[in-house]
């Protein structure tokens, strides 16, 4: 893997975008709806609903919002939702992947094209960016959660199944095949780690820098794309400087 830190880069503006739309119990039900129409209702033989509903756990969702989320994908009703992706690029040429649930796909495609005409960047054709980033899976272990040196966590994680790891002064990433990711979560559970994040993602393979008379532009392109509702996430392969 590249020296690329996506829990450094984006954790603290996640966890701001989450506080402030104050909508992410909706977003996780989208997505446990979509888990249940791929793999069946049952997360003991479908790992990504598992993850889902993990997910929905550690953000405090209530139980009968997520059984009904499983009900609406299982055909109980509800409307129907489409996964969408839409490629583009930002100011400064800089790539950008965003993946959307939307029960009307018109009114979503208008949306996100307004986002980056607005912004400065353009939409892209089905595959203009995407062969830019690799998906993965993607475990967090936080280093505050967790006493452990580098060497047995590394020795840990690949015992585990997984493909990689880097340490930072935060924390733990490890890296897996998509298909490994809840084989190597599960086992890393088990051996008593607590793991802060555990979820399927794209990380760039290199990261374009965004001008500094751009910086401004570009983060508000990115926030508008998150403050949609029929956004599930935002991927970059952007490089902004720290202040």
């Amino acid at each position: 893997m590249s020296g690329h830190s996506k829990w450094h880069n984006i954790q603290g503006r996640k966890n701001a975008q989450d506080a402030k739309r104050g909508k992410i119990f909706q977003r996780i039900s989208r997505e446990i709806y979509m888990a249940v129409k791929a793999g069946g209702p049952d997360p003991s033989g479908n790992p990504q609903l598992r993850l889902m509903m993990d997910k929905a756990r550690a953000a405090n969702m209530p139980k009968d919002n997520i059984k009904r989320a499983v009900d609406k994908g299982a055909g109980v009703g509800g409307a129907a939702y489409e996964e969408i992706t839409y490629e583009g690029y930002g100011p400064g040429g800089t790539a950008i992947i965003v993946e959307t649930l939307t029960d009307n796909k018109n009114r979503t495609a208008a949306a996100i094209r307004s986002a980056f005409t607005h912004h400065g960047g353009s939409l892209g054709a089905s595959g203009s960016v995407s062969y830019m980033f690799d998906r993965k899976g993607y475990i967090v272990i936080s280093r505050e959660d967790n006493d452990t040196d580098e060497d047995t966590m590394m020795m840990d994680a690949l015992d585990a199944g997984a493909d990689d790891i880097q340490s930072s002064d935060d924390a733990f990433e490890i890296y897996t095949d998509p298909k490994a990711l809840a084989e190597v979560r599960d086992a890393l559970e088990k051996a008593g780690y607590k793991l802060a994040t555990a979820e399927l993602t794209m990380i760039p393979e290199n990261e374009t820098p965004v001008p500094e008379a751009k910086i401004s532009q570009y983060q508000g392109l990115i926030d508008e794309l998150e403050d949609n509702d029929d956004v599930s996430e935002v991927y970059e392969a952007a490089e902004i400087p720290e202040e």
